[in-house]
């Protein structure tokens, strides 16, 4: 699995209608509006680095409203949600 955390800055009247249209691209996990020099940061979970050629310039840069982007794509996982979610993939709950 590859992610990329994909920095966004958009036209400021607009950031509620690019966020949403931006959480609805397949391969979009989450879309946060954060401060800073972004309007917001999409993280991007795919199967493969061609795919994040997809959907970055082919798809989120193409989203109206959005100005630029700046992607940055991660190495390792440490985040124990994300570790525990793949150790449980397939197994059933106990409850």
């Amino acid at each position: 699995m590859v992610t990329a955390i994909v920095h966004i800055k958009t036209e400021v009247d607009r950031i509620p209608e690019v966020a949403e249209e931006i959480a609805g691209i397949e391969g979009v996990s989450e879309v946060y509006s954060i401060t800073g020099d972004y309007d917001l940061l999409a993280m991007v979970r795919v199967p493969a680095y061609e795919d994040v050629a997809e959907i970055i310039p082919g798809r989120i840069n193409k989203v109206p409203g959005v100005l630029s982007t700046e992607t940055h794509l991660a190495f390792r996982t440490y985040s124990r949600h994300d570790l525990e979610a793949a150790f449980s993939i397939g197994l059933e709950s106990a409850d």
